[in-house]
């Protein structure tokens, strides 16, 4: 969404590099194009006026003049000021003391409000609490429907008692909102559930029949949280919607849908400091677990090309099988060799991630390999998949077996060239003996590892110093030729050591007055 934005300050903050002092002619030039890359990001005006105004006011201050690096203290304060028009802090939602938690979306139609209340019904339920949605809108055709499918596939109840706008009744179409609305949250507060989903009617633009009707819902549930759902793409038109809704509806938070779209999206910065209220949520993507809490300073980071190491952890964490990471631990400290099987494993732990795109472009610096990342194929990692899977549980646990007939094989079976059969192997064998340095404490640069200098391992300390092993002969006859000279040298060197006593003494030249004893002392010694 704000690749656009992000390239254009990149290369803006590049321009400061190596200097070493900053004038106000390179102050002026710096927020002269931070203005220009917020205007054509759609970020609207009186906000791209503020923002650069503090920027340069703190830019021009001490905090700049006295930093040992000027460029990064510059870069500093554009993340933070960032950061506050995102909405400052991360928050959360506030849930009820007594009885069910209210929830209450309103938005535009169009804006992904019912695919949206399954993501969040699914993300609360993942958060421990037990959800319930209601259909509230009724005049949108098949909104109902929609609203159900999504609640079976987020495994959520839906309170859908009128059908909606497909209704065959003839007094009143469309039902009654405001009465399905409050019997949904007596409904719920019956069947024991701690949070209440309200899925209300939009229209394609903003008109009084839409905000009274709004009004009328929020009266007569008095939702805790009225979350605002806008269309991350549409524009300048994000803050006079968004303005019409706070007015209408006073709403308490925003969720930004749609953020995996292409546009320039700077509208979608523009609302939280328009109105005053913050940003909650963000939707990433069509599926149910594309959906975030919002962290105004994590999506700072991201702008700026600093990347989102923290909610790359918090997915993994989420996801990653943890018997499967203890036993992967365990096989790692025993030394055990990594097998395709492991390798499967791991595939598959990483797939449950979600998109291998999605994952990378949080990594600090993956503005500078988008390309390269936007031509990724996701199907790479099923073809990878298919190959591991075509071969036998022998081949997958002794790869070396794999020969030319048996690549073929495994080739045909899963669809593929047997030039990519050629290349897992060698990627599989590289990453096999890099798991085998790691076990065994030869990786260098890992302090604390067996074997380093200083770190206690010593069992690889002198190694180079270590006299090699002659190898063994493949010719049989050979092989036992040196196995009976091996015998024999072992037998010479026995009968060369002395017999009888510790310390290489032998027993029957001791004589004990040669040691200078006591008197007497000689009976302690058995002569």
């Amino acid at each position: 969404m704000f690749n656009s934005l992000s390239d254009r300050l990149t290369a803006t903050f590049k321009n400061l590099r190596g200097k070493g002092r900053l004038t106000e002619a390179d102050v002026d030039a710096t927020v002269r194009e931070i203005r220009r890359a917020l205007l054509d990001a759609d970020v609207a005006v009186p906000v791209v006026r503020e923002f650069t105004s503090r920027v340069r006011e703190r830019a021009l201050g001490a905090e700049v003049s006295a930093a040992l690096n000027p460029s990064q203290q510059i870069v500093k304060i554009v993340n933070e000021e960032l950061k506050e028009i995102l909405g400052g802090e991360t928050r959360r939602i506030r849930l009820a003391k007594n009885g069910p938690t209210i929830i209450m979306l309103a938005g535009l139609q169009g804006a992904g409000k019912t695919t949206l209340a399954g993501k969040l019904s699914k993300w609360l339920k993942s958060q421990g609490h037990s959800p319930m949605l209601v259909a509230c809108d009724l005049q949108r055709p098949n909104a109902v429907t929609q609203l159900q499918v999504v609640g079976q596939r987020a495994n959520v109840p839906v309170f859908a008692p009128h059908p909606g706008a497909t209704s065959t009744e003839l007094e009143h179409p469309a039902g009654d909102p405001v009465a399905v609305a409050r019997a949904g949250v007596e409904e719920a507060r019956q069947k024991l559930h701690d949070v209440v989903i309200v899925d209300t009617a939009g229209r394609l633009g903003v008109d009084a029949d839409m905000m009274e009707q709004a009004r009328q819902i929020r009266r007569a549930i008095v939702p805790n949280e009225v979350l605002f759902v806008i269309d991350s793409m549409i524009g300048q038109d994000a803050v006079n919607t968004a303005l019409a809704f706070d007015e209408g509806v006073n709403f308490t938070g925003i969720v930004l849908s749609k953020l995996d779209g292409d546009a320039r999206g700077g509208a979608a910065l523009s609302v939280s400091s328009v109105t005053g209220k913050p940003v909650m949520f963000a939707s990433t993507g069509e599926g149910l677990d594309d959906f975030e809490l919002f962290h105004p300073d994590r999506m700072a980071s991201r702008i700026l090309d600093m990347g989102d190491v923290l909610t790359l952890i918090e997915q993994a964490e989420k996801s990653w099988d943890k018997d499967e990471a203890a036993r992967m631990a365990k096989k790692f400290a025993d030394q055990e060799d990594f097998t395709l099987d492991d390798f499967l494993a791991q595939m598959q732990q990483i797939r449950n991630m979600g998109s291998m795109k999605k994952m990378l472009m949080m990594m600090p610096g993956a503005q500078n390999i988008r390309q390269q990342l936007e031509q990724f194929d996701e199907r790479e990692i099923d073809r990878v998949e298919a190959i591991v899977r075509s071969m036998t549980p022998h081949e997958r646990v002794a790869p070396k077996i794999i020969n030319g007939s048996r690549r073929a094989r495994i080739a045909r079976g899963s669809g593929v060239h047997v030039s990519e059969v050629n290349g897992l192997l060698e990627r599989f064998a590289q990453a096999q003996k890099m798991m085998k340095k790691m076990a065994q404490g030869g990786m260098p640069g890992m302090p604390g590892m067996p074997g380093m200098p200083g770190a206690g391992g010593g069992a690889r300390k002198n190694a180079k110093n270590a006299p090699k092993k002659k190898a063994k002969s493949g010719n049989p006859a050979k092989a036992a030729q040196e196995r009976k000279d091996a015998e024999a040298r072992r037998a010479n060197a026995a009968k060369a050591l002395p017999t009888g006593a510790s310390f290489g003494q032998q027993s029957g030249d001791f004589d004990p007055s040669q040691l200078n004893l006591p008197k007497g002392f000689d009976k302690f010694l058995g002569k």
